[in-house]
């Protein structure tokens, strides 16, 4: 078989590949309905020794370089159809196969749903839509409602510049906002194609009215944002987290929220996912969580089979393709 199905939670193949993306691949990539596990490949390797390309999503099992060689012996590329690779791509990388991720493609709704977020934020919505919903219609809420910036000139804080985060920038040129960066790896010269000011993580939190979160996710970046950053926080301002919720010191981001309910958070991702019962985020009127939906899902995750594909069309060939991943974009990327 020249190309096959590889996960181990089947419906998602169904979820992310479209019937008619289905069909496509049958017709160019010699390719059947059929989805093996890993123990299938184990179990008869044999019938796997003339693969060249799997097509995967959320559900790709991990082999060691042994496996690869011994069960894929011509394995030439894994394309992806979802976003972080950190998960299994290393060994294949090591063993001379290709990996190909989703990345950008699941990245447009993350900017998208960062995007929206951070204009509702410099209008006030959260805290102005809490008090107008609970019928108060007093000086409190006219005080509340003169206390937001809304979205001219306001500045806005980028926590990595990654994919996601170099997306959200430039969605955000159709507004009259200036963006601040922490990103030690984002050039100079990058910095200013896109526009933005570079700046310490400290300076970050002390100039935005709206941050968010877009670091990597690594051993590095871990509780790395902490009361330190919080406690910095201008007055009415609003901290939103798409990246990961282990990056986040979130003792100290409850305590923050506790000790003034001016400042808000906007929480997509949080460590556990969702919060553990009896969690205090539960219990905080400053605190939106929504259930890591900034991600692709309903039909947005057909974007990023589609960008497989064209991938693996560019491949074959021997086009550049787009979305190769690298082993030392693996110390950066999510």
């Amino acid at each position: 078989m020249k190309s096959i199905f590889l996960s181990h939670a089947a419906p998602q193949i169904g979820y992310v590949y479209a019937k008619e993306t289905i069909a496509k691949l049958k017709e160019i990539a010699d390719i059947s309905d059929t989805i093996y596990t890993k123990d299938d490949v184990l179990a008869n390797p044999e019938l796997f020794k003339d693969t060249e390309y799997v097509f995967s999503t959320w559900g790709m099992p991990k082999f060691t370089e042994e496996e690869i060689k011994a069960n894929l012996p011509s394995l030439k590329a894994v394309f992806y159809g979802a976003g972080s690779v950190q998960g299994f791509a290393r060994p294949f990388i090591n063993s001379g196969v290709k990996v190909f991720s989703a990345w950008a493609a699941n990245g447009v709704p993350v900017a998208e749903y960062t995007v929206a977020q951070i204009i509702l934020a410099n209008k006030g919505f959260y805290t102005l839509s809490r008090i107008m919903s609970s019928g108060d219609l007093s000086a409190k809420k006219i005080r509340a409602e003169r206390a937001y910036c809304g979205n001219f000139g306001t500045t806005i804080g980028i926590i990595g510049a990654g994919m996601i985060g170099k997306m959200v920038i430039k969605m955000l040129k159709a507004y009259n906002l200036k963006v601040v960066v922490f990103d030690p790896f984002l050039p100079d010269e990058v910095a200013a194609d896109l526009g933005v000011t570079k700046c310490s993580l400290e300076e970050l939190f002390e100039q935005s009215t709206v941050i968010s979160n877009h670091l990597a996710d690594n051993m590095r970046t871990k509780r790395m944002i902490n009361y330190e950053h919080f406690k910095r926080m201008k007055p009415n301002a609003t901290f939103i987290n798409t990246g990961r919720g282990a990056q986040v010191v979130e003792a100290d981001l409850i305590r923050i929220l506790t000790e003034r309910p001016d400042v808000t958070a906007i929480l997509d991702v949080t460590n556990p996912e969702p919060p553990v019962e009896g969690s205090e985020f539960y219990a905080l009127d400053n605190c939106v969580l929504t259930p890591h939906i900034a991600g692709s899902s309903g039909d947005e995750v057909h974007r990023m089979s589609e960008y497989m594909v064209a991938e693996y069309e560019k491949l074959v060939a021997g086009q550049p393709c787009a979305y190769e991943v690298s082993l030392k974009m693996l110390e950066t990327m999510a």
